[in-house]
């Protein structure tokens, strides 16, 4: 009975997953990253089911993990949000119109892949997918970049991204690795730093009553 009582429970959300990740797939142009606007706006502003910052870890570890990017970043909201099914369940939605659009796109592909208009069509797209990534990599960086070090180590992924060919695999693990290394080291130097302020704060005010009390005596 309680097996069954869980399963009706979770059947609208279990929906409303499928449902969500189908929508996601059938509109999203342009790969894995082109999806993020759209769970940005759907997952956190809208139903609150993550935050920013959560949706970047699935991110990075959907990055890191074998597979598709918009795969593997479905299963992990899907798990989060309704177990191993959710996963499931949201994987299967974001890969079904894939699976539909492309069968019907390869039967048609000879008679319109030349077409003018198809040309122009998808340039149009790419470059509205590129505005769409970058505002959602703008919202979400000021959420996830927080102090000299997170842009420290923002640059130096840039650059290495920018100017050499190493595994965006490997840029993130480093960038795992620097995080705990110099994490600690922000933190000490920023509670050092507050300790200092309220020491010199204080110290003013301490002053300032002795004098007050000698005033008084005399």
């Amino acid at each position: 009975m309680e097996t069954k009582r869980k399963e009706k429970k979770h059947m609208p959300v279990l929906l409303e997953l499928f449902l969500l990740f189908a929508e996601i797939g059938a509109t999203t142009f342009g790969g894995g990253y082109a999806m993020l606007p759209i769970l940005q706006r759907e997952l956190v502003e809208k139903r609150h089911w993550t935050t920013e910052e959560q949706l970047m870890d699935y991110y990075a570890i959907g990055q890191c993990t074998p597979g598709i990017i918009a795969v593997n970043t479905a299963t992990f909201i899907g798990n989060t949000k309704a177990g191993m099914i959710g996963g499931i369940v949201a994987t299967l939605g974001v890969v079904s119109p894939s699976v539909v659009i492309i069968t019907i796109i390869s039967i048609f592909l000879q008679n319109f892949s030349d077409l003018s208009v198809v040309k122009h069509a998808f340039n149009g797209i790419r470059a509205a997918v590129c505005v769409l990534i970058m505002d959602s990599v703008i919202k979400l960086g000021k959420k996830s970049i927080r102090d000299l070090w997170g842009w420290i180590i923002f640059l130096c992924v840039l650059l290495a991204s920018l100017l050499s060919g190493i595994s965006p695999v490997l840029l993130v693990v480093l960038s795992g690795v620097a995080g705990i290394v110099l994490k600690p080291v922000a933190d000490r130097s920023a509670a050092k730093a507050a300790d200092d302020a309220a020491k010199s704060g204080t110290e003013p005010e301490a002053s300032g009553t002795l004098d007050g009390e000698k005033e008084d005596r005399t």
